[in-house]
């Protein structure tokens, strides 16, 4: 029996351990490198897993296209690079390897992604160069000249070129042209210049890439090139051409041949670029020269007479002209002038003449006219005489000869005897005696011009000089002394006499001029120098009381300056011209009213009587009737009492009289003199009061106020006498004071004002005052009037609001006149109200309550007329309501508050228009994904809208304006119309949602994508529109990976945008979410109530993430944490593996050798298995491995369990098997067992495909053996598997130790 039980167990031994060799599987699903990897560094790691228990060695193999980039350990698995990568755009640096594991029985294949991460390790490449460009210099500014392109091969940044100009040369390049740093347009900034700037310009561009990642480098790395540009400034036909040499001046000799060349000038094109051909031309027409077209050679056109050009001072100017043969940039032929000054050269070919001149012009003559005086000096020139002797030619040409002859040539003689070209000829008187008028009256000459130098050499003009008489005695007059008499002060002109002379020359009949002398006597008196009539010059000065006898002498001269003389004695009669004189300027007495005056005036004449005896009077006044004088001695006095208080004030008691003193003259002359008299004043005079009584008002409340004034004047007029001083006899009740000040111009007033201490108050009983105010002077004497005090109420009532309706303006409004107004009462009847704004409150971007105002849209009026801020435009979707506050403000308040208590409020709603046009809530080109599989008339996308307007203003509905088909293989892109697609429109709250539907099934066997333009359109007139653009790509449903969340669909939903953001960030794709909806199915996983996210991680290239990739990435990722603790994430999905085929006859053969093996087993061991009991331990393999992928839930308790479990079977870890062996049976095993060994053995058949270990919800137990001791102070755990587990969660980095775990309780035997 006992064989029997040990051949079963040696069976199932042998049949367990050849059902241990399980299939590995392939766990990378990925690998990012970074392109600028060097060759022979670490790529990345192929991680797999092997279930068994006793792992077998793994061979590694990477196969594919392009698998020559990497080199792979065989028996690691370690890729490492072995030729440089290169990022492929076609790709986008994306590519797949196939990895091929195999272990003793089996062999694992799995494509893998390769994501090659762009480094920026290319320089950005200038295409197209060098680059030379030819620029007219002309060229507009602003116009681009040509466009640099570099291209960089990199990624990202690192392919964004950005271009700047380093260096130009000559370097004032840098201000001739711009480069756009994002296109390379290269602008011209300012102008050229071929002639006076430089001709050629080269610039050195700098092309740099926008920076990214290098191997081994912490920041950023920028990659730049240089490429110069070579810019050659063509010239234009834009400038005039020019002469060389200038000023030009020459000169030719009159009379040379036709044709002889006299000057040439030269002109160049200042486009030297261009160098056009010039043609010269003389402007106007001229007979003496003519100029060679082609080579400006000016030569002699006709016979040249210098001195027919007497008039151009013989220089002939030409306006010579340069023109270009070729029309210029303005359509016109190019030109300049210059001038060229050719001097007349000249010859002897001319005699001398003689011109007279005293006409104008100068005209050639043969015979002149000349005076001159008998017996004139030796070397006078005759007169009258103007002539001018002139040979046209010039210099020692012009030379000649002057001469005289004829019968009277001894008697004078001619100067100059030689000239050059022009000269004067002068006659002058060489024998006085000879020009003898009784003798001859009239003598005649030759005068003889002679050129040698020419045949016809000589010109002869004749002279007839008159001989004049001249003037040889002198004036006499009849008598030698005349006795003369005027009166004084006769007017002037007044004839005191006239006295003549004679003289026998016959010329002086009728010449003779007088003369008074000395000139000292002319200020008195004078003669007309024709007639001899003597006359008075100014009457003032012939005074006879300054001086009464004059004695000037009477001068008398004929033509020759002859003169004769005799004396006058010219008396002055005495006339009445002196007024009389008063002793003093003034007379100045005193005299108290009612006192008499006595006072003496006095005053002389200094004329002869009866002119200078004097009468006494007194000019009319206001007081001369007041007083006498006596005509004869002057005495003054009063006829009457003096009154101060009758005269004026403003006189301050002065009497001012004016005495006149008059002679007995023809006609009398008079004058006067001030009499000033102080009337002293004495107090005689009462006061008064101005009125019989006074009435005042006051009002109420003042302390201080001042009621009113009353006035009285004192008819003394000095201030001891006429001073007031005001006092309130009676009526004033202790209210009021007077205060007493003077009164201008004359008397006293007093100020009645209530005391400082008292406020009337209206509402008492005295309403009226009725005062007695005293006026007295300083010598008591005093007056007394009733002055009537009335109590006024004042305006102490504060305004208050009337309550105002809400207004409605409708938004974008441009009233000019009042949209409303605040309307404020007064209770006082005289008032006026100001209103003024306190604060502007607004609601605005949807909120329920009031705040601050962004903008000022109302005005308020001091009127309280509410206007528009023209500086602003009401918004409805900034605000929809607006509150204002303001406050009115009696300007006529008296006492107390001036404004309203409460402020008033006006409510204004504002009306909203449709001014805005719809608004996207995605960006303007967003991309969906989109399954091949999905259905006609899926909704594959949706857009939303909103509108800022409200009510109908904000409704809208879809279109599809536009569909393409982009197809990246073909490079080509395909208008659909607008068969493809459709879009229907929905409302969601205040959102508005487009929902695109498929119209067809979608293919996805062409690589490319849709591009869906989408327009919003508003119902409501005017229906204002916006359009976005979606990307819309096919990609498998197969892609699809499911996400299970332990949390309601509801709180899934909530939290789609945090969950599709941590998605985002783990896989760096965009997740597109397709549906979420309730976990239908039911696993030990799944439980009721979960909820199932479908969703498509896409990448930027159209392609997407499968499960495995997914579930990878995420469960790599820090983001996984967050995804499992806040919301619930429970799994992701799983990898298939297909197990490699085994031949079943091979086993059948195995089975057969196996079952004679143990049979000899049996037969050799049978006595040894009877004799002892063994205790097998098993150790599991790689636990470290197994464990890492364990989630030991929460509530794992130790105690006995069923060993063999498959809770630990991901990642190759087994079950350890810690039995108890009952040493009492034969073959060591007891019924226990023998059970927990076989459970154990049958556990390694389960399927390699098991679910993750966090998906398991069944707590982990342990079977502790039951003679094993606990471990050690240093070793807390009693079993390896449980050391290992609790490694678990522990990230494993490459240079990790390798973690291994001992048993004590095993030995080499019990293996």
């Amino acid at each position: 029996m006992e064989g029997s039980v040990l051949l079963l167990c040696l069976v199932s031994l042998f049949t367990g351990a050849q059902s241990q060799n399980q299939i590995p599987s392939i766990t990378t699903s990925y690998a990012q490198i970074k392109e600028d990897t060097p060759i022979n560094e670490f790529a990345f790691q192929i991680e797999t897993y092997d279930p068994d228990s006793i792992p077998d060695p793994l061979t590694y193999i990477i196969t594919g296209p392009k698998a020559s980039y990497f080199n792979c350990d065989a028996n690691t698995g370690t890729v490492t690079i072995r030729t440089p990568l290169e990022r492929d755009d076609d790709d986008k640096g994306v590519f797949s390897i196939g990895i091929v594991v195999s272990d003793a029985d089996y062999t694992v294949s799995k494509d893998i992604q390769i994501i090659v991460v762009d480094a920026n390790d290319n320089q950005p490449i200038f295409e197209n160069t060098p680059y030379n460009v030819n620029v007219e210099e002309n060229t507009a500014l602003d116009t681009v000249l040509f466009q640099v392109y570099a291209k960089d091969v990199d990624a990202g940044l690192a392919a964004v070129v950005k271009y700047h100009i380093d260096e130009a040369s000559p370097s004032d390049g840098l201000n001739h042209f711009t480069i756009n740093e994002n296109n390379g347009e290269v602008k011209l900034v300012k102008q050229l210049n071929f002639t006076s700037l430089s001709t050629f310009y080269r610039l050195k561009i700098n092309a740099t890439d926008g920076g990214g990642p290098v191997y081994n480098e912490p920041e950023p790395v920028h990659q730049s090139n240089i490429a110069f540009a070579f810019i050659t400034v063509v010239d234009v036909p834009d400038m005039d051409p020019r002469f060389l040499s200038t000023p030009y001046a020459t000169t030719v000799t009159e009379h040379s041949p036709v044709g002889q060349f006299v000057f040439k000038v030269t002109a160049i094109d200042q486009d030297s670029g261009i160098n056009d051909d010039i043609t010269y031309s003389i402007e106007g027409t001229d007979d003496l020269f003519d100029i060679t077209a082609n080579d400006g050679i000016i030569s002699v056109k006709s016979d040249i007479d210098r001195e027919a050009l007497l008039d151009i001072n013989y220089v002939v100017a030409l306006k010579v002209t340069a023109t270009e043969v070729h029309p210029s940039i303005l359509g016109t032929q190019a030109h300049t002038s210059t001038e060229v000054r050719i001097s007349i050269g000249d010859i002897n070919d001319n005699k001398p003449k003689f011109y007279d001149c005293g006409v104008e012009p100068c005209a050639e003559a043969s015979s002149f006219t000349a005076n001159i005086f008998e017996h004139s000096s030796m070397g006078v020139p005759v007169d009258d005489l103007n002539i001018r002797a002139k040979d046209l030619d010039q210099g020692d040409n012009g030379k000649f000869e002057i001469s005289l002859a004829g019968p009277d040539k001894d008697a004078f003689s001619v100067s100059p005897q030689i000239a050059y070209s022009e000269s004067s000829v002068q006659i002058m008187v060489k024998n006085s005696q000879a020009v003898d008028y009784e003798t001859k009256t009239s003598m005649v000459i030759q005068i003889i011009a002679k050129d040698s130098n020419t045949a016809d050499c000589c010109s002869t003009a004749t002279v007839t000089i008159q001989i004049k008489d001249i003037n040889d005695n002198s004036p006499t007059f009849p008598k030698e002394v005349y006795i003369l008499k005027v009166d004084e002060h006769s007017p002037n002109g007044t004839t005191v006499d006239t006295i003549t002379a004679t003289d026998p020359d016959t010329m002086d009949v009728g010449n003779i001029r007088y003369r008074l002398l000395p000139d000292s006597i002319l200020k008195y008196f004078n003669v007309n120098a024709m007639t001899g009539r003597i006359y008075v010059t100014n009457s003032k000065l012939i005074d006879r009381e300054v001086t009464s006898l004059y004695s000037p002498t009477l001068q008398a001269r004929d033509q020759a300056n002859n003169t004769g003389n005799a004396v006058l004695e010219i008396t002055l009669a005495d006339i009445n011209d002196q007024t009389p004189q008063f002793n003093r300027e003034s007379y100045i007495d005193y005299v108290k009213e009612g006192s008499n005056l006595r006072i003496q005036v006095q005053a002389t004449d200094r004329d002869e009587p009866p002119n200078s005896e004097i009468v006494y009077g007194i000019v009319n006044s206001n007081y001369s009737g007041k007083f006498t004088i006596d005509p004869t001695t002057g005495w003054l006095e009063n006829n009457g009492p003096l009154d101060r208080e009758a005269m004026q004030a403003e006189d301050n008691g002065q009497v001012k009289l004016n005495v006149t003193a008059t002679d007995k003259g023809s006609p009398p002359l008079a004058t006067w003199v001030p009499v000033i008299i102080n009337v002293e004043d004495i107090n005689d005079n009462t006061p008064k009061f101005r009125k019989k009584s006074y009435k005042f008002l006051v009002e109420e409340g003042k302390k201080a106020e001042f009621v009113g004034s009353v006035q009285a004047v004192d008819l003394d007029q000095t201030i001891d006498h006429n001073r007031i001083s005001f006092s309130i006899v009676s009526g004033s009740f202790g209210q009021f004071i007077i205060q007493t000040f003077k009164d201008e111009p004359d008397g006293y007033i007093g100020n009645i004002t209530v005391d400082p201490d008292i406020e009337l108050d209206y509402e008492s009983s005295f309403k009226t005052f009725s005062l007695d105010v005293e006026a007295m002077d300083l010598g008591f004497m005093k007056d007394t009037v009733n002055v009537e005090v009335i109590v006024v109420d004042v305006n102490d009532e504060r305004p208050q609001f009337k309550p105002v309706a809400p207004l409605h303006i409708k938004e974008n409004t441009t009233i000019t006149e009042a949209v409303g107004s605040f309307k404020g009462v007064d209770l006082d009847m005289n008032h006026f109200l100001v209103y003024q704004l306190v604060s502007t409150m607004c609601r605005c971007n949807g909120s329920l309550t009031l705040g601050p105002c962004p903008e000022d849209w109302f005005i308020l009026e001091p009127t309280g007329e509410i206007m528009l801020n023209e500086e602003f435009v009401i918004d409805f979707e900034k605000c929809d309501q607006v509150e204002l506050e303001a406050q009115v403000v009696d300007e006529l308040t008296q006492k107390g508050e001036n404004n309203s208590a409460t402020p008033g409020h006006i409510v204004i709603n504002i009306e909203d228009i449709n001014d805005n046009a719809p608004a996207f809530e995605t960006t303007d080109s967003l991309y969906v994904v989109v399954s091949e599989t999905a259905s006609v008339g899926s909704v594959i996308a949706s857009v939303t809208a909103t509108d800022r307007d409200s009510g109908k203003n904000r409704q809208m509905t879809f279109s599809i304006t536009n569909i393409q088909f982009r197809d990246d293989v073909n490079n080509r892109t395909t208008e659909l119309g607008s068969r493809v697609f459709r879009v229907v429109t929905t409302q969601e709250d205040d959102k508005y949602v487009g929902n695109i539907q498929n119209m067809e099934v979608l293919n996805i066997n062409v690589k490319g994508k849709y591009l869906v333009t989408v327009g919003a359109a508003n119902t409501e007139e005017p229906k204002l529109f916006s359009e976005t653009k979606l990307e819309i790509f096919t990609v498998d449903k197969s892609l699809k990976v499911e996400l299970l969340f332990s949390k309601t669909v509801a709180e899934v939903q909530a939290a789609q945008s945090q969950i599709v953001l941590l998605l985002t960030a783990a896989t760096q794709t965009k997740v597109e979410v397709v549906m979420i909806r309730p976990d239908s199915s039911s696993t030990e996983i799944r439980a009721a109530g979960d909820t199932v996210m479908e969703v498509y991680f896409v990448n930027a290239n159209g392609t997407a993430l499968d499960s495995d990739t997914a579930e990878t990435i995420l469960s790599n990722s820090v983001e996984r944490y967050k995804l499992q603790i806040e919301f619930g994430l429970k799994d992701i999905g799983g990898t298939v593996v297909t197990e490699k085929q085994v031949n079943p006859i091979m086993f059948v053969l195995l089975g057969l050798v196996a079952g004679l093996i143990i049979v000899l087993a049996v037969m050799t061991t049978s006595l040894v298995c009877t004799r002892r009991s063994y205790r097998t331990k098993l150790k599991a393999s790689k636990a470290m491995n197994s464990a890492a992928m364990v989630v030991t839930g929460g509530d794992q308790k130790s105690g006995p369990v069923v060993p063999g479990t498959n809770k630990y079977t991901m990642e190759g870890a087994n079950p350890v098997l810690n039995l108890n062996i009952d040493t009492a049976t034969d073959l060591g095993f007891d019924e226990e067992g023998s059970n927990a060994d076989r459970v154990s053995l049958n556990s390694l058949d389960y399927n390699i495909d098991m679910v993750m270990s966090d998906k398991d919800t069944m707590p982990m137990m342990m079977i502790q053996e039951e003679d094993e001791e606990e471990g050690g102070a240093d070793n807390p755990y009693v079993e390896p598997l449980g050391e290992a587990l609790a490694q678990r969660g522990k990230k494993r980095v490459n240079n990790s130790p390798s973690l291994t775990f001992d048993n004590p309780s095993l030995s080499t035997t019990d293996l």
